[in-house]
């Protein structure tokens, strides 16, 4: 995996983000879904509205929120460390890849979803920095990782 490829320009790294993202939200919806079944069950505090036992909102941010995120991150994780792609990076021949070539280790994954993170957290000022030479999020620079544009496929006759 050591071959050449040029970074990947901010446009498919956008668009990558927008397909993951509709995978990323239909696993919340069903943690969600799951969630509000079973919290009554686990018995935290509930508060009563028209006579249906509901979670209550503080802990429903308290609890839901980090569940969520751990989950956005385990997907994430999950695609780069086997392959360097997640589907809407493989729609756009993106890859991710230690700052090598090699594959993505386990560390690296947790400090590009946090550093990711942070880069959302900054009105989106992390991924701006990759039109500047040489052409990587702040998360590829904090993670050691590079994304990458891999080639077309020479099509078969």
């Amino acid at each position: 995996m050591t071959d050449y490829a040029p970074p990947a320009g901010l446009l498919k790294r956008l668009m990558a983000l927008v397909y993951d993202g509709f995978l990323v939200m239909a696993l919340w919806f069903v943690t969600a879904g799951i969630f509000v079944l079973v919290y009554p069950t686990l018995g935290l505090p509930v508060e009563s509205i028209n006579g249906v036992d509901r979670a209550a909102p503080a802990y429903l941010q308290g609890l839901l929120f980090p569940i969520l995120m751990l989950e956005t991150w385990l997907f994430y994780a999950w695609f780069w460390m086997r392959g360097g792609q997640t589907l809407g990076m493989r729609a756009w021949r993106l890859q991710v890849r230690d700052y090598r070539g090699g594959p993505v280790k386990l560390w690296q994954t947790l400090a590009r979803f946090l550093a990711a993170c942070l880069s959302w957290g900054l009105f989106g000022a992390g991924y701006l920095v990759v039109l500047i030479a040489p052409h990587q999020t702040l998360h590829d620079r904090l993670s050691a990782t590079a994304t990458v544009q891999l080639p077309k496929q020479a099509k078969k006759r």
